[in-house]
């Protein structure tokens, strides 16, 4: 199983992959703001932010469990797998989507560790034993 995933090509697949996530959270606010109208109480920007959050989990758990793929990987040809080199479990997947969140609300921390980990994974890669991996050509 080849390993190297350069640090530019993962984080290239990240900008492509928020472009995805970017189409998605318009399509969810729309549907918001038609059923609930404008998002102008706290409660209601709560309820949006929860929406988008478990939409977004929603969309990579459901790739990472089924080819290990999102759109942005299938583009640049990565796949994330677990230590066995198979696609994640629901539960793997749902675990790796809040470890991910947790990496990006501290200020990207977690996705910026890969610059000084030794095989250059993401920090909820590293504790959840998961990796990104080129996919072969056929």
């Amino acid at each position: 199983m080849n390993h190297s995933i350069g640090l530019i090509r993962r984080f290239a697949a990240c900008v492509y992959e928020f472009l995805s996530l970017l189409a998605l959270w318009l399509l969810c606010t729309a549907i918001f703001m038609m059923l609930f109208d404008i998002a102008d109480t706290s409660l209601k920007r709560f309820c949006l932010q929860l929406l988008l959050w478990l939409a977004t989990g929603a969309y990579f758990i459901r790739c990472w469990v089924i080819t290990g793929q999102t759109l942005a990987a299938q583009a640049w040809k990565i796949k994330l797998v677990n230590q066995q080199g198979e696609t994640l479990t629901i539960a793997q997947a749902m675990l790796r989507y809040v470890f991910a969140t947790f990496s990006m609300l501290g200020f990207g921390l977690g996705f910026l560790w890969a610059f000084i980990d030794k095989e250059q994974l993401f920090l909820h890669d590293r504790l959840l034993k998961t990796r990104l991996i080129k996919v072969r050509q056929e």
